[in-house]
């Protein structure tokens, strides 16, 4: 059930310190560095959104779409979901579904044919917010390989 002081929109680059913190939470890498200049790029962007979740004016949760190009039916593209992150002292109130229906609805109006995302192993309570929302864990395996690991 969404929360009625809940908006969700696409980030602006003065959101960039909390993005910032909300990633600190999902991720204990320090070298993170969230730019106001990149989140000015993709509030531009035809092919991507950093959309960010704010409650009572507070941002409180965020997640990037990305789309990307296939050749697979047509023009139609695919798109990933990244970085979904909902502060800890708001989780469970439905500020993750909101954020997951909104990047969902930017996928049908960008006639996308799937969503995909990865998630760390370890995030099982994630897992099943992500499969509550319609994903299903059954029918792919994700795998990833990091930058430190290319030849």
């Amino acid at each position: 059930m969404p929360i009625l002081s809940l908006k969700v929109r696409r980030a602006a680059p003065d959101d960039a310190a909390r993005i910032d913190a909300l990633y600190g939470q999902l991720v204990g890498n320090t070298a993170r560095c969230v730019l106001p200049e990149r989140i000015r790029e993709l509030s531009e962007s035809p092919r991507a959104a950093l959309l960010v979740a704010e409650m009572d004016g507070r941002v409180c949760g965020t997640v990037l779409v990305s789309l990307c190009d296939d050749v697979m039916f047509n023009r139609q593209p695919f798109a990933i979901v990244e970085n979904i992150v909902v502060d800890a002292i708001v989780r469970n109130q439905g500020v993750g579904a909101e954020l997951l229906r909104e990047a969902e609805a930017y996928c049908v109006a960008n006639d996308c044919s799937k969503i995909m995302l990865l998630s760390s192993m370890d995030r099982t309570d994630a897992h099943r917010f992500f499969e509550r929302c319609g994903f299903d864990t059954s029918k792919k395996k994700g795998l990833v390989k990091y930058r430190r690991s290319f030849a």
